[in-house]
């Protein structure tokens, strides 16, 4: 008997059906993840590279602005492949769903990896990587939330969070490898080679890796929670119920606002960051995203793990309470006199501060959409929360550093991220449900 099939008679017979490894399947589903969230991440780490490439416009702030738009942009596609490739997969299943996204992100990075550059072939060339990245973007608006609401539901009582605090762990390993070939190739290859031709190398190896990954994906069994449903919802039923919920995919974007502003500032923007405003190396920029991505790596499940034994509300609580509080001194102490050891202790903190927090919101946030359209509620509302505050944090800060003269003028960015969960938290804890995991302790 097949492992679904297997699982689908446990559930008519009144036995819970199992997953035969969670380990394995742990890697499996976050192996993809990893892929998606490499491509996705390389496009702001060479964001200075692709400006010259595809908008040469003679300034390089203007440059740096239309690359971080047209990567906002991508974005804006999230909130949509929430709703379309959501409902997909919370009809047809969670492993079937998982496989389209990685299809759809290759697409999306393989078309940035070959276009050609403005200077041969003119204005098709930005539209051509535009198009690559509403392709990821529409990926993306779903892939983290199937990731998070697999790892979700074959989850043990009493572990929910450190279950899911894996999904954006394996981003972080996507990151350190990401990081891990900049400097790479800073070591290897003049600048100026950089610039005309080596970024393209990281997303060449991106593409080599996609056969491997669907390989390994194609492997996952179906969730025992999602076989053990005794009806599975059409499309159309499953946007109903979407819309009638509409208050918590609100809350959970506002929730998800401090997860996903911090993150892209303290990863994507940083190499921007360092080099061009803070006017350290290229190289001390990338070693800086190694470091979080590593400190990420571990406070990740480690906020997980807490959440599971203190709750959710205490870990989101105190944690956005400190971004509220230090973002912007922080920044100001860096600003002042930067250098590679103010930088890279500047940003631990914030890694600490965002590892403990979403570590619990991913579980918390889980928790509270319902289980009938979990992947949809889920991944739309984190997929807001990037388009809105996360990935717009690289084009926010650009802005507000040329428009205000001032370097550490992006905390006030991260503040307003951390206000918004703060008051998310306090309202959804505050409604009168009792969370899962309560329920479950």
């Amino acid at each position: 008997m097949s492992s679904v099939q297997g699982a689908g008679a446990a559930a008519t017979t009144g036995h819970p059906p199992q997953i035969k490894s969670r380990v394995a399947a742990i890697f499996r589903t976050t192996s993809g993840n990893f892929l998606e969230q490499f491509d996705f991440f390389l496009f702001g780490f060479y964001a200075t590279a692709i400006s010259k490439a595809f908008f040469p416009t003679g300034n390089e702030v203007t440059g740096l602005m239309l690359t971080f738009t047209t990567f906002w942009l991508g974005a804006l596609m999230r909130p949509v492949g929430a709703i379309v490739l959501g409902a997909y997969v919370d009809h047809i299943g969670r492993r079937k769903g998982l496989i389209v996204t990685l299809t759809i992100m290759a697409m999306g990075t393989i078309f940035i990896a070959i276009c050609p550059g403005y200077e041969t072939i003119g204005i098709l060339a930005p539209l051509i990587v535009l198009a690559g990245r509403l392709l990821q973007g529409f990926s993306a608006g779903v892939e983290l939330g199937g990731v998070s609401i697999y790892l979700f539901e074959i989850s043990t009582p009493g572990n929910r969070g450190f279950y899911t605090s894996f999904q954006s762990a394996s981003q972080q390993v996507a990151i350190f490898v990401a990081a891990l070939l900049g400097y790479a190739l800073n070591a290897m290859l003049p600048a100026a080679e950089i610039l005309a031709w080596g970024w393209r190398i990281p997303f060449l190896i991106g593409c080599m890796i996609i056969p491997f990954i669907f390989v390994i994906r194609r492997s996952l069994e179906e969730t025992p929670e999602f076989l053990a449903q005794k009806k599975h919802p059409s499309s159309g039923e499953i946007l109903r119920s979407m819309m009638a919920n509409w208050g918590i995919v609100v809350l959970g974007m506002l929730l998800t606002a401090m997860t996903t502003v911090t993150f892209y500032f303290i990863t994507v923007y940083t190499p921007t960051f360092g080099k061009n405003v803070l006017k350290l190396s290229a190289a001390d920029s990338l070693l800086v995203t190694l470091f979080i991505a590593a400190s990420n790596f571990v406070w990740l499940p480690i906020g997980g793990a807490i959440s599971d034994r203190i709750g959710r509300k205490p870990m989101l609580l105190s944690m956005t309470a400190i971004a509220l509080v230090a973002a912007y001194p922080s920044l100001t102490w860096l600003a002042h006199q930067p250098s590679f050891a103010k930088m890279l202790s500047v940003e631990l903190g914030l890694s600490m501060v965002y590892g403990l927090y979403n570590g619990a919101m991913v579980a918390a946030l889980s928790e509270e959409v319902p289980s009938h359209v979990r992947t949809t509620c889920f991944s739309l509302a984190y997929s807001l929360a990037a388009a809105l505050f996360g990935t717009f944090t690289p084009l926010a800060a650009t802005w507000l550093i040329d428009r205000s003269g001032d370097t550490a003028s992006p905390g006030y960015w991260l503040m307003a991220a951390a206000a918004a969960s703060f008051a998310a938290t306090l309202i959804i804890y505050n409604r009168g449900k009792v969370p899962v995991a309560a329920e479950a302790r």
